[in-house]
């Protein structure tokens, strides 16, 4: 997880950016193990209760994270791209990661 953060963001937007990051972070991971793991059991061992469970879970962290997303862009000046990008990226493998990884650096650029 990258920890450096913008300096000239507050205790609470700080706090927010970190939350953001790990709904991010389990989402993204929720998503992988349900493409990689839960799926292929589903289909090729012919056991759908991975699906259910890991499925679900994936569908309360996705709304989580587009919450928390809306959080943040709210309480933090991100960029224009910022919050587009965000929804795209949850829809996409390792899109949450790599969402977390350039947002950071626009922000701690914009330092």
């Amino acid at each position: 997880m990258l920890q450096a953060q913008p300096s000239t963001l507050t205790k609470s937007q700080n706090a927010t950016l970190r939350n953001l990051t790990i709904v991010g972070y389990l989402e993204g991971t929720s998503f992988l193990l349900l493409l990689g793991i839960a799926m292929p059991l589903k289909y090729m061992l012919d056991m759908p209760e991975a699906v259910r469970y890991i499925g679900m879970a994936h569908g309360v962290l996705f709304i989580a994270y587009i919450l928390m997303l809306v959080i943040t862009a709210s309480k933090i000046k991100m960029p224009l791209w910022a919050m587009p990008a965000g929804v795209l990226g949850s829809f996409l493998p390792f899109g949450p990661f790599v969402f977390d990884y350039l947002l950071k650096k626009r922000l701690k650029k914009s330092d």
